[in-house]
């Protein structure tokens, strides 16, 4: 069991913030599965996890032959609830558009799988967690993870649920990265990947970004080393910070003016001060206040890092078309014109690769002003695709429900 905070005071949020991380690391609100020390987790770090507690949502029915699973990976701050009310949040889905009856990704038809990743605070592992060692939180003692790492733990999902081959695996921004590691670790059990809004590695301007985020974090005073939920604290502010430097990634400068423009927040004519002044302003601060709600600071952290250190390439070689060797799963890769973290040479670059190696690829560039988040958005063009592509690979495996 995890140690105890010191009761709340009236009022005093961040411990009321502390109790409820350490709970949900503990005692996540979905299904789980569970590996002990009969079963060790090795980490690409050199770390090693006794124990390991993977948390997962599922949807629609797994048929007779096993033969329909459908495995989205989410993205940097999405979790397992993929077209469910969110239990912290009470919000729908992060993919409801996506995912359901009679959508893209058809729950009528396929049984999807959604596992929250390794290092992250929806009752997966995570630096919430609590370590048996001590009893008390990981913290930043919790062994960095990589997106390998992550894959791996799913895969221990699968083998639970008695899955040799997904139909599928789906995935936008991180989550294409680990749709993309599924695909090369374990070609055997992917019949079909779908990497959307994606690169083989991360570039060095997103982990500039991701730094920036970071020191956001660690530079608030109530991150106390990482420490915060033993002593009772939350680094709000930091985390704040880095939840908007973050989120202006996510748009593009279209859609930021058109949304925005230079207008003001309520008001005719400037304060000419430092309140929220302008409405892109206040919508920024609103982003960073109800993501804190719902993240571990230090999941931010271990997440963003993981995305760092992926390069895919350099796994294989420095060649990135020895990833897909001998592989026969279908790809369907998916960029976006306004995507400026992830652009389409990046996209076409994973093409080219997989062009190189023989594998069965097509490739859709989707004209759109949503930048890096369009997968999440409204977005026909993009439902198309995913629907076409998924239905052809179900016909060609023989997977019905």
């Amino acid at each position: 069991m995890a140690t105890q905070t010191a009761p709340a005071r009236p009022g005093d949020n961040s411990r009321i913030e502390v109790a409820r991380a350490r709970r949900e690391a503990d005692e996540p609100t979905s299904p789980v599965v569970r590996f002990g020390p009969d079963q060790p987790f090795e980490l690409d770090s050199g770390g090693r996890l006794d124990h390991l507690q993977v948390a997962y949502q599922t949807y629609g029915t797994l048929n007779a032959a096993r033969s329909n699973a459908v495995v989205i990976c989410h993205a940097l701050t999405g979790d397992q609830h993929v077209a469910n009310i969110h239990p912290v949040t009470g919000k729908p889905g992060w993919w409801l558009r996506m995912v359901g009856p009679g959508k893209p990704i058809d729950t009528d038809r396929y049984f999807v799988i959604c596992a929250n990743v390794l290092g992250g605070c929806m009752g997966t592992t995570g630096p919430a967690s609590t370590n048996p060692a001590n009893g008390e939180p990981w913290a930043t003692d919790l062994p960095v993870v990589t997106i390998r790492d992550m894959v791996r733990a799913q895969v221990r999902v699968l083998d639970h649920l008695g899955i040799e081959m997904a139909l599928a695996v789906i995935g936008g921004s991180m989550g294409g990265m680990q749709v993309l590691q599924w695909a090369a670790s374990y070609p055997d059990r992917v019949f079909s990947a779908i990497p959307i809004a994606c690169g083989a590695r991360h570039s060095s301007q997103n982990i500039a970004f991701h730094e920036v985020g970071r020191q956001a974090v660690m530079a608030d005073p109530d991150w106390r080393n990482g420490r915060y939920l033993a002593e009772g604290t939350s680094p709000r502010k930091g985390l704040a910070v880095a939840r908007m430097a973050a989120h202006i990634t996510y748009m593009s400068d279209k859609a930021l003016h058109a949304k925005f423009g230079r207008r003001l927040q309520d008001r005719e004519k400037p304060t000419f001060g430092f309140d929220a002044d302008f409405q892109i302003e206040s919508y920024l601060r609103h982003q960073g206040v109800t993501f804190v709600e719902r993240f571990d600071a230090n999941s931010y952290l271990y997440v963003t890092r993981a995305m760092d250190y992926f390069d895919l390439a350099a796994d294989y070689g420095g060649v990135l078309a020895n990833a897909w060797r001998n592989s026969a799963t279908r790809f369907c890769v998916v960029s976006f014109t306004s995507d400026w973290l992830f652009p389409t040479e990046e996209s076409r670059t994973i093409v080219q690769s997989l062009a190189a190696s023989n594998a069965p690829v097509s490739f859709v560039e989707i004209e759109t002003t949503g930048g890096h988040d369009a997968f999440l958005l409204d977005e026909p063009e993009l439902y198309g695709t995913i629907s076409g592509f998924l239905g052809a690979a179900a016909r060609a495996r023989g997977a019905a429900t």
